[in-house]
């Protein structure tokens, strides 16, 4: 017997596909299609297909994962209670470059970009299948961003026109993508997290996008925002006792992780004034930035890793949301709490258009001071939780 909870959830979540599917059908015809373009513009368009085509897609990629066996079964340091199909991130990923198809617009970066997020994707299915070593999929990483750094896509912080510029700005491209691809698939912990962050990621790149009147960029950020959205709902447990109907896998959390990283460091942030031009990104990705800072220093301080093989390979319960989970009790109230924490960065990014370079750097340590007060109080609820 399902729990009114459990009813509640699929009532909602079949009103929901049936809305998705009238909503993508009628995208479908040329004359709809047209006006949009011509009335709202490509981005709207651009928006509701992709989330459309999402919620469309879902239900399948469930059924699929069941037959195939691509899940995910609890056990060990895993929170969830049943066995989850895995191939979210599928239904993300063609959600996505469908969207940006139906635009028809994309220059050749941006399809060098979305290849690339492809093989990360593929890989990350992979390993959502058969359990890829950590080390062969970092190599893969780091090669695919070698790709996109020979296309043009590279950090410019220093000249590029100097060897000793460009091998600095390709050494921190690819820390920058390597790292924060990991990062996403590190957070994708808990129901809607991953996706959800990545939705707010993308909803404040797409606002920089309009800011600056960048619209190749736009139109990737809209696109990665409607596939989270139509993928939401499947993904995130509306009730206190709910469970995802389906997870990302690493397929999804990595294929985010990429592309939105890899947009930032395509896109242009603030002409002339590049303290601004650092700081906006740094406070749209923080929440990445911090998790993946602080569990690398709290692992290597406790002595939990003693070398990068072990870094790689280590698999643990202390990142950002294992942390305010154990505070707060509540998976929910700790997905919100790094919801809010996220957007109210990304807000102070935005901020930042028309900032003076001091702003910049006030308002990148005030971000600091934000993540600090957020782990004073983690430490000392932990502690305490400890001590009861």
């Amino acid at each position: 017997m399902f729990s009114r909870e459990s009813r509640k959830k699929v009532s909602f979540l079949r009103v929901f596909w049936g809305v998705a599917c009238i909503l993508f059908i009628a995208l479908l015809i040329p004359a709809v299609r047209l006006f949009f373009f011509d009335h709202f513009g490509r981005w709207l368009y651009i928006l509701i297909f992709a989330s459309s085509t999402s919620a469309l897609l879902t239900p399948l990629m469930i059924s699929t994962a069941v037959r195939t066996g691509i899940v995910d079964t609890p056990g060990g340091r895993k929170i969830h209670s049943r066995v989850t199909p895995l191939l979210g991130g599928v239904a993300i990923i063609i959600s996505f470059i469908a969207a940006l198809l139906a635009n028809m617009i994309l220059d050749a970066r941006d399809i060098i970009l979305i290849a690339g997020g492809t093989v990360m994707a593929v890989v990350g299915l992979l390993d959502d299948w058969k359990n890829v070593p950590a080390r062969y999929k970092l190599l893969i990483q780091v090669g695919v961003v070698l790709v996109l750094i020979r296309s043009g896509i590279i950090l410019d912080l220093f000249p590029i026109h100097t060897q000793w510029g460009y091998l600095l700005n390709a050494f921190l491209s690819i820390v920058w993508i390597v790292g924060l691809t990991n990062a996403m698939n590190f957070i994708d912990g808990m129901d809607g997290l991953a996706t959800g962050v990545s939705a707010i990621i993308s909803l404040f790149l797409g606002i920089v996008a309009f800011q600056t009147s960048q619209p190749f960029m736009g139109w990737i950020a809209i696109a990665m925002l409607g596939s989270c959205l139509g993928f939401l709902p499947f993904n995130f447990s509306l009730g206190k006792q709910g469970q995802a109907s389906i997870f990302l896998g690493d397929a999804g959390s990595t294929f985010f992780g990429f592309i939105l990283s890899a947009l930032a460091i395509k896109a242009s942030w603030a002409d002339h004034n590049p303290i601004v031009s650092f700081a906006t990104p740094i406070l749209i990705f923080w929440v990445l930035i911090y998790d993946m800072a602080y569990i690398t220093f709290e692992r290597l301080i406790n002595g939990k890793v003693k070398s990068f093989k072990e870094w790689i390979d280590y698999v643990g319960t202390d990142h950002i949301h294992h942390r305010l989970f154990a505070i707060l009790g509540d998976r929910r109230k700790a997905v919100l709490f790094i919801f809010f924490l996220c957007a109210t960065l990304g807000i102070s990014a935005i901020t930042l258009r028309d900032a003076t370079p001091s702003d910049g750097i006030l308002t990148v340590i005030q971000a600091f001071f934000v993540t600090v007060l957020v782990s004073i109080l983690e430490y000392t609820g932990r502690h305490r939780m400890g001590e009861k």
